[in-house]
């Protein structure tokens, strides 16, 4: 089969490129997944372990709140055990970005507009540039200035998109370029309009999120459906998923939406069915069971599990491993898209497992060896 598939084509809105911290943001950059902490800043133990949990399951940016003087004096150990950069969310008061910034931020989430003033605008666009800080302008419909509301009458696109414009008027005037906006709402219709005339009246780069999203379940399929339409349009440089669930789980939603769009490759992508009475083996255990054994592999692979051979073979032939359900105990296992072997009901889980793990160390060797290879600059 040929792989140039046009029809999967996503051309991404050209924004101009930012750093936070070490990472590009923006411009070509890969889409980012982003959550945010809960545990209580001003305990550092706790809050370390959280962004620990936080990076394994593979988040390039963490949201940390920063709403007191305590929370901002652990920051900076916080800021030093991190393996990724960290976003001080200093919410109203000023000095908290000062400090944040001081103590290792690469990026603070404020609204210049919130903070009191030009003179205090002022002091955060010195310090954000003395300590290579970005900004994240978070404009939220839940909390929309006053006087667009009284001039719109309730939330809608134009009051979100004028709001992040005036937020951004306030850095410009200041001379500071280094910032990403978010225009969030939990209504997916009103986020997604908001994003929509953002994306044609700025450069920089966006943030996606449908805040306020939900539970697990429910708050998936809200920000699937809202930041998947604005993905599959080409708009977003950042997402995150707000969940109220554990921060880990809103990474590993935001990697399962970007992978369904091809936009980022992380882990396993398992292909599955249903299940219904043709099932060979009982495929909602072992779909349970895989995606806990393989949590830990970071290298792109597609798995395909299903339980009769009706669709088995067609999605086992586009997936890296296979596994299609038999009779009798007795179940095939496709490689690369081709029969391989038979593997009986009471070895299959162990099996797939071995097989993934063995295929993911064969992918890190190949792509270390190809990395060798190429000649220093």
């Amino acid at each position: 089969m040929s792989s140039v598939r046009p029809w999967r084509d996503i051309a991404r809105r050209q924004s101009r490129q930012i750093m936070v911290g070490k990472l590009p943001v923006g411009g070509d950059a890969p889409i980012s997944v982003q959550t945010m902490t809960n545990t209580l800043t001003s305990d550092p133990v706790a809050t370390i372990n959280q962004i620990r949990r936080c990076e394994d399951a593979g988040a390039d940016i963490i949201r940390v709140s920063c709403p007191d003087v305590e929370s901002t004096a652990a920051f900076k150990q916080i800021a030093k055990a991190a393996r990724v950069p960290l976003v001080a969310d200093i919410h109203f008061h000023y000095k908290r970005a000062l400090e944040a910034a001081d103590a290792g931020a690469a990026c603070l989430r404020i609204n210049p507009g919130n903070i009191g003033g030009s003179d205090r605008v002022a002091e955060v666009v010195r310090a954000a540039k003395a300590n290579g800080c970005a900004i994240r302008i978070g404009v939220n419909a839940g909390s929309l200035e006053k006087d667009l509301l009284e001039k719109y009458g309730e939330p809608c696109p134009e009051a979100l998109v004028e709001s992040a414009l005036d937020h951004i008027k306030l850095l410009q005037d200041h001379d500071f370029h280094e910032y990403k906006v978010a225009v969030k709402a939990s209504d997916v219709f009103l986020a997604v309009s908001a994003y929509m005339q953002l994306a044609d009246v700025v450069d920089c780069p966006l943030h996606l999120g449908i805040t306020e999203a939900g539970g697990l379940i429910g708050g998936t399929v809200k920000s699937a459906i809202g930041m998947g339409n604005l993905l599959w349009a080409g708009i977003g440089d950042t997402i995150r998923v707000s969940l109220s669930a554990e921060p880990e789980e809103e990474v590993r939603v935001g990697y399962e939406i970007l992978k369904s769009l091809g936009l980022r490759t992380r882990g396993v992508r398992v292909v599955s069915c249903p299940s219904c009475a043709r099932q060979g083996f009982d495929v909602i255990r072992t779909v349970a069971a895989l995606e806990s054994r393989l949590s830990h592999i970071k290298t792109p692979i597609s798995l395909s599990v299903l339980g009769c051979v009706v669709n088995g073979p067609g999605e086992a032939r586009e997936t890296d491993i296979g596994l299609t359900g038999g009779g009798n105990g007795k179940h095939m296992v496709y490689l690369s898209g081709v029969t391989d072997h038979v593997v009986n009901s009471d070895a299959m889980l162990d099996h797939i497992v071995e097989l993934v793990e063995a295929k993911a160390a064969e992918m890190e060797a190949a792509s270390a060896e190809a990395d060798s290879a190429v000649p220093a600059e």
